[in-house]
């Protein structure tokens, strides 16, 4: 596949590059690409959630009532679940909720959805650019330009940028990352994907290793 690369003004440059369809153009897995997003998630969460159990929970061991006669339940302590204010029964527990997945698996499901930007026309290869200075209002221009303004953008840069992430950085649903970094989340959650011309090389150079 052919696309047209465009400068930040949105006009076209005259050059044109080739999508690889070994990553741009193959049958999209969609299995994979929710394995992929479902472990992006669950590394995500900080599974710190804890609640106190009995032997936790700060009170007397005293047992409060006789075994048998009573009328009611066995009861132990003051601590007992079955209290109010007692331990909870298999409460939740600090926990790491990332799982593994193979590279082979999480390299399908990032050109799984590669392609489905590709095939979506929500793909765009603008050539390298710089800014001078952090300035959100250049960012924006840059969005109106190229019509994706107000859209969930994910640009890819060749490499870290810090003047253009920090004019990225107030921009509702903008995102900059660096090529390296792309992952099956970050491309499936934009609307529109926005590579560089050498972000596109390294892309490529990544899938074909």
């Amino acid at each position: 596949m052919e696309i047209s690369v465009l400068n930040i003004k949105g006009q076209e440059t005259g050059k044109k590059v080739e999508l690889n369809d070994a990553i741009f153009g193959i049958e999209p897995n969609d299995h994979v690409v929710y394995l992929a997003v479902r472990q992006y998630l669950a590394a995500q969460r900080q599974g710190t959630h804890k609640s106190k159990e009995r032997s936790e929970i700060a009170g007397s061991t005293r047992k409060l009532i006789r075994q048998k006669g009573g009328g009611g339940a066995r009861r132990g302590d003051i601590k007992s679940p079955v209290l109010r204010g007692g331990g909870r029964v298999f409460g939740p527990r600090p926990r790491d909720y990332w799982f593994k997945l193979n590279k082979r698996v999480k390299d399908l499901a990032c050109k799984s959805a590669l392609t489905y930007k590709a095939q979506g026309s929500a793909l765009i290869v603008v050539e390298d650019f710089q800014l001078e200075a952090p300035k959100t209002k250049a960012f924006i221009e840059m969005q109106k330009a190229l019509n994706i303004e107000g859209k969930k953008l994910l640009l890819v840069l060749p490499e870290n940028n810090k003047n253009i992430y920090l004019s990225a950085r107030n921009i509702q649903n903008a995102n900059v990352i660096a090529a390296n970094a792309i992952n099956t989340y970050g491309v499936m959650n934009a609307n529109v994907l926005v590579l560089t011309e050498n972000a596109l090389k390294l892309v490529d150079e990544r899938f074909n290793k």
